[in-house]
């Protein structure tokens, strides 16, 4: 009886322990990443330098990438667009100072790159998002096929510029192509949509629409996924039709999201290129005969890479630049004011 007890009362040794386990285990196990128990051990010093440089390193890919292809052109477009320089002959710079940015705001093909901008951003911004809203909308009650249909609204977004354009420049043919001809159904003489100004500036940004409104639709779809079902059942007790529940329980939480889209949109719609690029007839930067769909990036690919007037094309780029800065704190305070009301 008493060695019963007293072999109870012993410690189980490295022979004793539970089948499988390696001796000493018991004792000698630590938390990973828990420091070394002698501070001036190899082991202690070689766990405090992983402890302070592997963030560092982890970062450093990025940092580096980052410096090599954004902040250096970045210096260097600051730098070009104080001198009068030529794309053909970089080593011969004069000093200009503000002479480039004083010419550009001067000169009427400038601002009229900016209005076409703001045109076309705004014509292909507001009905892309109102149509990307309502497909999330349905996508977002139960359907067959749902994945099926969100990689349908996915394609668009995934097709190349190039073809999309070339399909839109089809379809707005002058001569032969489906618009002109579905407008014939309804009285409408043929248009030259890419000769006149309204017209040209509607089909690309048409080209825009097709392409984005599935993207944002997916991001939206997944807003409405993140809002409490709680709030609809809420509202459907109290009366409210589906109608109801969409203007005063869906719109509201996707306040941050329709901004996000809407600053997003206006970035994207400022550095459109592709798209008056190729719908262009004489396939020149200049987004028509009398630049009616010419926008800032086309102004400045024909200012830099045309005209190699490289001074003046950096000077385009830092005002676009500035221009999306003004953007980003007016998405700012609009983001600061919402959250306060909520």
């Amino acid at each position: 009886m008493t060695s019963s007890k007293q072999a109870l009362a012993q410690p189980a040794t490295s022979a004793d322990a539970a089948p499988g386990s390696q001796p000493g285990a018991a004792r000698g196990a630590q938390g990973r990443g828990t420091p070394p128990q002698h501070p001036g051990s190899w082991r202690s010093r070689l766990y405090r330098w992983d402890m302070k440089s592997s963030p560092y390193a982890f970062v450093a890919p990025f940092v580096i990438f980052f410096g090599a292809f954004g902040l250096v052109p970045l210096l260097c477009t600051a730098w070009y667009s104080l001198h009068n320089v030529q794309l053909s002959g970089l080593d011969h710079q004069t000093w200009a100072g503000l002479d480039n940015y004083k010419n550009l705001l001067s000169s009427e093909f400038f601002w009229n790159a900016l209005e076409n901008t703001f045109t076309i951003g705004v014509i292909s911004t507001v009905p892309q998002l109102l149509i990307a809203i309502g497909i999330a909308h349905m996508l977002n009650y139960r359907l067959r096929g749902s994945t099926v249909w969100r990689v349908v609204m996915l394609t668009p977004y995934a097709t190349s510029v190039a073809a999309a354009t070339l399909v839109f420049t089809l379809l707005y043919s002058w001569d032969g192509g489906m618009i002109n001809w579905l407008l014939h159904f309804v009285g409408v003489d043929p248009i030259n949509w890419r000769e006149s100004d309204w017209g040209g500036q509607f089909a690309v940004s048409s080209i825009v629409i097709w392409r984005w409104t599935g993207y944002n639709a997916l991001i939206y779809l997944a807003a409405m996924q993140s809002i409490p079902t709680d709030l609809y059942e809420s509202a459907a007790l109290d009366g409210a039709s589906r109608w109801r529940q969409f203007l005063h329980v869906t719109l509201p939480s996707l306040r941050p999201t329709i901004l996000f889209t809407v600053v997003v949109s206006m970035i994207g719609a400022s550095q459109v290129f592709g798209e008056p690029l190729l719908f262009d007839a004489n396939k020149g930067a200049s987004g028509g005969a009398e630049h009616q769909f010419q926008t800032l990036g086309l102004y400045l690919y024909e200012q830099g890479w045309v005209n190699q007037h490289l001074g003046r094309a950096s000077a385009i780029a830092w005002t676009m630049f500035l221009i999306l800065i003004v953007v980003g704190i007016v998405n700012y305070v609009i983001s600061r004011r919402l959250r306060a009301s909520s």
